[in-house]
């Protein structure tokens, strides 16, 4: 399970900087800060999985939990969204060391 969630973190990890990487590239040919927000990014990917999201959501947890929290984080940066996901992953799957050493038992 460990290396399941931390393959999860590698593979938002691998999202977040890729989605960073284009927000910088259009920045830079902008001559301004382009911030791609979370629902355009999933818009542009898969457009009805986002509708489908939203009518899951709305039926079986509470209509009010989409517009607010869903709402809310559709409109950060793409990237943002994605280290979060990422750290709340690895920090998930840490396991801590032993606190007698490398070498104990």
């Amino acid at each position: 399970m460990r290396f399941l969630l931390r393959f999860a973190s590698l593979v938002a990890l691998v999202v977040a900087v890729i989605a960073g990487t284009i927000d910088s590239i259009q920045s830079v040919a902008a001559s301004a800060v382009v911030l791609t927000p979370m629902g355009d990014a999933w818009k542009d990917v898969s457009p009805g999985s986002l509708a489908g999201l939203q009518s899951m959501i709305s039926y079986y947890v509470h209509p009010r939990i989409y517009d607010l929290v869903v709402q809310w984080l559709l409109f950060q940066p793409a990237f943002a969204v994605f280290l979060v996901i990422s750290l709340l992953l690895w920090m998930i799957a840490y396991k801590k060391p032993p606190v007698a050493g490398r070498f104990s038992v």
